[in-house]
């Protein structure tokens, strides 16, 4: 498999997100992360979707922070700081979870995991979660779900893919922006073009669309239908946290609420005036509401 690795310097001068880039070995690719908070804290792995990185979180992890937690985001292969593999085919939704699982359990050794997943972070964590459930303590669903092809997909969806499958060139800034209530300063938008220098390097942004199970035989299919199963017992807290914006997603949130058992009896706030980006659009109040989910219902000892 041949990676691209973006240069450091089209990193410089981040708005917001001054943290120190840390790197892990997941199978012969970098993955890139960074943390925030003390070292000792509960951990909250954050989990960004398409087309977007870490940077995301960025007003996120403060918060987090500041209530005794450690914030780790991470950015996905293909995003970020993290390594690229150059082939649209080199993506598949296995190869994306056993990604994360190398970061999280083989890099960091982390346990008590509080996930926060949006978009993919949520289709990635939530499997990982499902199939390792003894590594985590509780779940946050925010804006994101958990396909299997067996549901049509709505049509705004279907638009996004068809452009990041057939546009001749695409601006990833562009994209972030159009899932943002706000509009977003040139400077935010210059991080989100940041990981991509040309065309070459964007073979994530144009495979993740295409890996999501939209027919019944996809190849991700069963083990997501097995995820689903094993979530349907799921008893320990999750927490749905989605925006009042959000078309591609929105309506998962109740999917969610009343297929989890961890669900039951917690309250599950809606993000107002947010679109699908809800980091961009209320970051601050996403930090406040998983720490307050932390703070609320503490893991066993």
């Amino acid at each position: 498999m041949r990676a691209l690795r973006t240069p450091e310097s089209r990193f410089d001068g981040l708005p917001g997100f001054g943290y120190e880039p840390r790197y892990a070995d997941v199978g012969g690719l970098r993955m890139a992360y960074v943390a925030a908070g003390p070292a000792d804290g509960e951990p909250v792995l954050l989990l960004h979707g398409e087309p977007s990185w870490s940077f995301l979180y960025r007003r996120v992890m403060p918060v987090l922070a500041a209530a005794g937690l450690r914030a780790i985001a991470a950015d996905l292969i293909g995003f970020g700081r993290s390594d690229k593999p150059a082939g649209i085919a080199d993506h598949s939704y296995a190869r994306h979870v056993e990604w994360v699982r190398r970061l999280a359990f083989d890099g960091l050794g982390l346990h008590g995991i509080t996930l926060a997943g949006q978009d993919w972070g949520g289709l990635l964590g939530l499997r990982l979660a499902a199939e390792h459930p003894d590594r985590f303590a509780r779940l946050v669903a925010a804006n994101t779900g958990l396909p299997t092809g067996d549901q049509p997909m709505p049509d705004i969806w279907w638009r996004f893919r068809e452009v990041v499958e057939a546009a001749p060139a695409l601006q990833v800034s562009r994209l972030v922006q159009s899932g943002c209530q706000a509009r977003l300063p040139d400077e935010v938008l210059a991080a989100y073009d940041a990981p991509f220098p040309d065309e070459s390097f964007m073979a994530g942004v144009r495979a993740m669309p295409l890996l999501v199970p939209t027919a019944p035989d996809d190849p991700a299919t069963g083990p997501n239908r097995a995820a689903w199963q094993r979530l349907s017992g799921w008893d320990k807290p999750f927490l749905v946290a989605f925006s009042d914006g959000d078309p591609i997603t929105g309506a998962m949130a109740p999917v969610l609420r009343r297929a989890v058992p961890g669900a039951a009896g917690i309250e599950h706030p809606v993000i107002s005036g947010a679109g699908h980006f809800l980091q961009e659009d209320a970051g601050e109040r996403l930090g406040e509401v998983i720490a307050a989910f932390v703070r609320d219902h503490p893991g066993p000892g």
